[in-house]
């Protein structure tokens, strides 16, 4: 049976050690970088929470307590949980514990996140509706779903071929002409994807979908608003002038 999209949680991927807004997060994780007067996850939540998301999972390492220590267990009506990806992950800058990755870090949070469940990166700020998104990955009766939109490579490198309203190949190494489309920053998934990975061990959400776009397992849904991300200076720099612009 489907779930409603209240009961559907969003693991957000926030452990990464986001060299490329250094200087500024040296000190502080890229969750916590301020936006327009707020850190970044206050305005991730907000948008989540008017989408009709209600609970998060909070996937994080590089200086992760201080992300837990300043939203602690609810914001912006939205339940949160935490999932850290080692015991003393903030010794990870300095050669310490070595990061699980992106899809290590959904495994190590699966017990949390039950049969499905989103995953939205930790610098994606995404105007998008979740509810046809849930609608249509259940209708697919797929084990994945990716969002795709038509980039072009205008915001970033196209890394995705759909067509026919499917994902035929996702490849962020190798680039082809046929690649119009972007993996947008928002998928889907049953948590049965991950049985076939060890616990605590490094992988890439990456691997698991280009594993699920070879068994035809990975739905494709195509969104038509562009996303925003703060994972490089110029994406922060848009990203204010346009939360700016919102402000009352």
């Amino acid at each position: 049976m489907s779930l409603p999209l209240s009961q559907i949680p969003v693991a957000i991927l926030a452990g990464g050690l986001a060299t490329r807004l250094r200087p500024i997060t040296e000190k502080i994780p890229k969750s916590l970088v301020p936006i327009a007067g707020r850190p970044f996850l206050a305005h991730q939540l907000e948008l989540l929470h008017a989408r009709g998301i209600r609970r998060a999972v909070l996937c994080i390492g590089y200086l992760g307590e201080m992300i837990q220590r300043e939203f602690g267990s609810e914001k912006s009506g939205v339940k949160l949980d935490y999932s850290f990806d080692s015991p003393r992950q903030s010794e990870a800058a300095a050669g310490g514990p070595k990061l699980l990755g992106t899809g290590g870090a959904i495994k190590r949070a699966l017990p949390m996140l039950g049969g499905e469940f989103f995953v939205l990166y930790g610098d994606s700020y995404l105007p998008v509706d979740y509810a046809p998104i849930a609608d249509f990955f259940h209708r697919s009766g797929k084990r994945g779903l990716m969002t795709v939109f038509r980039n072009e490579g205008k915001f970033d490198t196209s890394n995705v071929v759909f067509a026919d309203g499917e994902i035929k190949v996702y490849d962020k190494k190798n680039k082809m002409p046929e690649m119009h489309h972007i993996d947008y920053g928002l998928s889907l998934f049953k948590a049965s994807v991950f049985d076939a990975y060890p616990d605590d061990q490094p992988f890439d959400l990456a691997e698991v979908m280009g594993r699920l776009v070879r068994e035809k397992q990975l739905a494709g849904f195509e969104v038509p608003e562009r996303f925003f991300e703060i994972g490089s200076p110029a994406g922060l720099a848009e990203l204010e002038t346009l939360l700016k612009s919102k402000a009352p």
